[in-house]
């Protein structure tokens, strides 16, 4: 059985819906964005312990803060490279950013590979289920792009923005899959 919640977000960001096998979090996405169409919408709508502890942690990273926890959450359909990418993302520190290339050349070494394709890397964070908390909006392109996520532009920034990330050099697409 699939369960749904919707968590309120601040002014700024959009709001974000949730599933859940009953006791992970499976999926956690902005409403109305591109990642949507990742998360079936089929499903019994009912306040769950894991929905509760992810909007906590959601209350805390929203004010700014840094949760010193994680619900429990699982990645379905994870392959052996899906889960590398994932622990790379998981490794990025709060307000800063790396690049698809970066990714690449460090999971091409980590596997005594020449190169890895940069563009596989983002078909692997594109993927990601769970948006903030595996924070595939930390991923910038290698020119400086804020492109390639899921959960819209508008909400990356704002991300970026709450984070304190260093913005400067960055540019924002004007078209493309990031809008």
């Amino acid at each position: 059985m699939t369960y749904l919640w919707t968590y309120q977000t601040p002014e700024g960001f959009s709001d974000m819906g949730m599933t859940s096998d009953g006791q992970s979090l499976t999926g956690l996405w902005f409403l109305g964005s591109r990642d949507e169409r990742k998360h079936d919408g089929a499903g019994e709508r009912r306040e769950l312990p894991v929905f509760r502890q992810t909007s906590d942690w959601l209350d805390m990273y929203f004010a700014g803060g840094r949760p010193d926890f994680m619900p429990p959450w699982e990645l379905r359909d994870l392959t052996p490279f899906r889960r590398e990418v994932m622990e790379a993302l998981l490794a990025i520190p709060y307000g800063e950013t790396t690049t698809y290339g970066a990714i690449a050349a460090a999971l091409a070494a980590k596997r005594g590979q020449g190169r890895m394709s940069a563009r596989a890397v983002g078909g692997a964070v594109g993927w990601n289920p769970l948006c903030i908390l595996i924070p595939c909006h930390r991923v910038v392109g290698s020119a400086g792009s804020l492109t390639g996520y899921g959960g819209g532009l508008r909400n990356k920034l704002a991300l970026l923005r709450l984070e304190g990330a260093d913005l400067t050099g960055f540019t924002v697409p004007t078209r493309g899959t990031a809008l």
